[in-house]
Order: C-alpha cells, then structure tokens, then sequence
C-alpha cells in the first residue's frame, strides 16, 4: 500500500487529467480534474491552476473523501 510520501515520488509528468463530468457550463471557481498515476494512485488538481502541485490520493483516500472517480468517465 502507498503512503504520502510514495505517492508524491510517483512521476505525473504524463498524467492525463479529465475534469469532472458534473462540472456542467464554465466553472466560476474552477474545475476539479483527476487523473489515474498508479494502480493505486490518483491525482487530484485544479483546471483553474494548472501550475498548483495535484493533490495525491490512493483509491481508499479517495474513496473516503466521497469522490467517485465515474464522475471523470473513468474507472476506479
């Protein structure tokens, strides 16, 4: 199992983030978009501040905070 520290050593550089399909019209405050970086591993992060380091969760986090990867098109 991951923990923070493995999970911010995993390389994103060629992650692919999809916004969530819930976002509906433009986003006044900024879209979340969650990419997949590892089996166990996902990145979490802001369209309106591509430059801000991606939030890192394994499935388990994120499950727990209530995020559903399907609401992204992609599978948990």
């Amino acid at each position: 199992m991951l923990d923070g520290s493995d999970l911010y050593a995993l390389d994103i550089s060629g992650a692919s983030f999809v916004t969530a399909k819930v976002c509906g019209g433009p986003c006044s405050e900024g879209c979340v978009t969650l990419a997949r970086v590892g089996d166990d591993a996902w990145a979490l992060g802001d369209s309106k501040r591509p430059d801000a380091q991606p939030l890192r969760f394994t499935t388990a986090e994120l499950d727990a905070a209530g995020i559903d990867p399907a609401r992204f098109g992609l599978p948990s």
